[in-house]
């Protein structure tokens, strides 16, 4: 049976030597160092080179976002679990972007921590249902953001007969020589008018227009 290598950082004392007390009574699991703050945890894990730091993310020194880049940096084959009671959307999106393996609630029960862990060093990622239920609502909240500022980025943009025409058309996928047909004129003028529209919507390709005028038209 493969060992799981394991080192606890968290500034609170009762919380780091409890968890260790857990843990190191799992036969495939020890508890090879714990740490108080981000700079002793980085230390033991550059030095020990874990399977797993579980990673307090409110300490002083240096907190567990920064020591999470530094272990992801230096110690590219051990796995990080966030350990917190703070289940901040800012922190948990902050946490996944950086490379954490997963973000485990301090209050959560042992055995499912005791599973968490296996399944973090298994290669899966751990996100419990509080803490995606508060991401997705996170996601929802930007998406509905975009949304609005995108709806209003356009609101003051008014288009004349001719360019809501031509507008018209790109949206139904035309190119410029299907444009040059249908309204019977010149490529050319085409694609005059398509660069002035574009000028007017502030983007530079068709792409760009097509989402622009989809939040217009």
């Amino acid at each position: 049976m493969k060992r799981i290598s394991l080192v606890i950082a968290d500034d609170q004392m009762l919380t780091r030597e409890g968890l260790r007390t857990i843990l190191d009574l799992e036969d495939d699991m020890e508890v090879i160092g714990v740490a108080k703050n981000g700079e002793e945890a980085c230390e033991l894990a550059e030095a020990h080179q874990p399977s797993l730091v579980l990673l307090d993310i409110q300490m002083p020194v240096m907190d567990g976002i920064a020591a999470l880049k530094r272990i992801i940096l230096n110690c590219p084959d051990t796995r990080i679990l966030i350990l917190t009671t703070f289940i901040d959307t800012d922190y948990i999106v902050e946490a996944m972007a950086s490379g954490a393996s997963g973000y485990m609630l301090k209050d959560m029960d042992g055995d499912k921590m005791i599973a968490s862990i296996r399944d973090s060093v298994a290669g899966q990622f751990v996100l419990p249902a509080a803490v995606g239920a508060k991401l997705a609502a996170r996601m929802s909240q930007l998406a509905g953001d975009y949304e609005l500022w995108h709806k209003s980025s356009v609101a003051g943009i008014k288009l004349t007969e001719r360019e809501e025409e031509l507008a018209n058309l790109i949206l139904r996928g035309m190119n410029n020589r299907e444009i040059a047909d249908i309204l019977h004129i010149a490529e050319g003028t085409v694609r005059n008018y398509i660069s002035s529209l574009y000028g007017k919507l502030e983007v530079v390709d068709r792409a760009q227009a097509i989402i622009r005028l989809q939040a217009l038209l």
